[in-house]
């Protein structure tokens, strides 16, 4: 078994869809954020497990399904419809074969997938991580798999949309092996992200991960 840990955050759209898509050994740890949209609910009902985060914050929904997991490994990916649980044994590969302590899923975009504001900022903050942490990264990857133990041993401490660069800036000054490899990326299924789906959201992670680096970088 690998749980996969599911922030969520008004996703009742697209929650069904992305079940749908789970297979063996893979495992959904549903986190509700405070959805106001039942999409709780409606994971429970389709039998998965979910856990209540109220503290708002997708690094304060990542940590709680971080804690909750008990798998050896753990993933986690958005729950929008825009990544593939299919893709998973991807991400997770070479951290089970050791090749890799944390693995990304560097995005491969759909036409229409990626606002172009977002794709801008993802890759300044790929650059920074280039040259700040000498990372060979091309994207700060939603889709992501490292060891729980391990992560649990990081003490990353944002909670906010800093917590995904905090993670690769603290693996990276512990020396661990960070790569990535390339999962596709479509278009969300209903609605619009919380994050890169407007101006105002994806100037908001900036500011977070800019606090990441001033933290940690």
């Amino acid at each position: 078994m690998i749980e996969v840990v599911l922030p969520v955050l008004d996703e009742a759209t697209a929650i069904p869809h992305v079940l749908d898509r789970f297979r063996e050994p893979f495992v959904p740890l549903v986190v509700d954020n405070g959805s106001r949209d039942g999409s709780g609910e409606i994971a429970r009902r389709l039998g998965s497990r979910v856990i209540t985060e109220p503290r708002r914050g997708f690094g304060a929904a990542c940590a709680a399904g971080l804690l909750a997991a008990s798998s050896e490994l753990v993933c986690f990916m958005d729950c929008d419809g825009s990544l593939d649980p299919l893709e998973l044994e991807r991400v997770v590969a070479p951290v089970r074969d050791g090749e890799l302590d944390l693995c990304l899923g560097a995005r491969r975009a759909q036409p229409g997938a990626w606002p172009m504001h977002a794709r801008l900022a993802n890759r300044a903050l790929a650059f920074e991580l280039r040259r700040r942490a000498e990372l060979e990264l091309t994207d700060l990857g939603p889709m992501r798999c490292m060891a729980r133990t391990r992560l649990l041993g990081l003490g990353i401490a944002d909670r906010g949309s800093g917590w995904p660069l905090e993670m690769v800036l603290r693996a990276a000054g512990a020396e661990l092996r960070v790569g990535e490899v390339p999962v596709s990326y479509r278009p969300r299924v209903g609605g619009r992200s919380k994050v890169s789906g407007s101006v105002v959201g994806t100037i908001r992670a900036v500011r977070d991960m800019r606090t990441a680096f001033a933290t940690v970088g």
